[in-house]
């Protein structure tokens, strides 16, 4: 009897991980997408989706949002995952080498590095401590617990953005500016947004400038207090909405390694054969015609309508 036939899906596995390991396809380097792996093997999307779940799972390659699927550092998985350094002989249990040059800041930049890098999920006082070479008991010198470590994180992300001393005299130009500035926070941080609450708010320093900015620019402009500061919270949630997207894009990318159009690809003869019956004809239309999601163009269209709606308002305030 013949041996057994090698699945498609594991002669594509094979050959890329055999360039990988002859350094064909160095650490960073973008392995080719489930779409590229379509058309260079001729295999179904299901099939290129599977080679790339094997190679992640086997620790080759890792997703990167916004650049794909690369080929991940030796050690990287290992390094994530160490335990605590060991004891000094002689020291106590837990006082490793350089314990004394732990910092706050030093434990909070460690978290922010990490949260930015590889999401919010892969944050712990464990691998905090492990990234900066610490035990992690070490850390509770300084930080609570988790909870507090978010808080301090979130708090020096958003001190990275500080609002300018003198506001625009204009009420639209200066809450589009602080709105602009969160959206840029969010851009930059895609943790920051699912890690804030609205029903249970942070004690975030930073973050009270523009509570403050927003406050006293609309109630300025005939806006009372109560009315304002729910325009500020309107404003904030509505950033944070448009803004959640980003981690768990960057999450659902990590966990199937494709990235939201190869993923779209997978959808569309499902959603074809949907809009085939009739039944949708304005959607139909608009497949025909082509769709191209911008988070940035989403938010900005969305902000101004917002700001539409605040211009009616201060209006009626003003007459009233």
């Amino acid at each position: 009897m013949g041996g057994q036939a090698v699945p498609r899906y594991s002669q594509i596995v094979g050959e890329l991980r055999r360039r990988i390991e002859a350094g064909e396809l160095a650490p960073g380097d973008r392995v080719p997408s489930t779409r590229e792996i379509t058309k260079q093997w001729g295999v179904a999307m299901a099939t290129a989706t599977k080679v790339l779940t094997e190679l992640r799972d086997e620790g080759m390659v890792r997703a990167v949002p916004g650049i794909g699927t690369v080929v991940a550092t030796p050690g990287r998985p290992v390094r994530s995952a160490r335990p605590a350094a060991p004891a000094r002989p002689g020291g106590p249990p837990d006082a490793p080498s350089g314990q004394a040059t732990l910092t706050l800041g030093r434990i909070v930049s460690a978290a922010v590095a990490v949260a930015d890098t590889e999401g919010l999920a892969a944050v712990s006082m464990r691998r905090v401590a492990a990234e900066l070479g610490m035990a992690t008991m070490s850390l509770y010198r300084h930080v609570a617990d988790k909870d507090d470590l978010m808080t301090r994180m979130m708090d020096t992300a958003i001190a990275e953005f500080p609002l300018p001393t003198d506001p625009p005299d204009a009420w639209r130009e200066a809450i589009e500016l602080a709105a602009r500035q969160l959206w840029d926070l969010f851009r930059r941080h895609p943790w920051f947004a699912p890690a804030l609450s609205v029903t249970r708010p942070q004690m975030i320093t930073s973050a009270l400038p523009y509570s403050e900015w927003v406050l006293a620019t609309l109630h300025a402009h005939g806006l009372d207090l109560q009315s304002a500061f729910t325009a500020h919270l309107m404003l904030l949630n509505y950033a944070r909405g448009v803004a959640v997207s980003l981690e768990s894009e960057r999450e659902a990318e990590a966990h199937s390694g494709l990235d939201s159009e190869e993923w779209m690809d997978t959808q569309e003869p499902t959603l074809l054969a949907i809009l085939a019956t009739g039944r949708f004809p304005a959607l139909s239309l608009l497949t025909t015609q082509g769709y191209d999601l911008d988070l940035d163009a989403l938010f900005e269209f969305g902000l101004q309508r917002l700001l539409d709606g605040l211009a009616s308002l201060l209006d009626e305030s003003s007459a009233d």
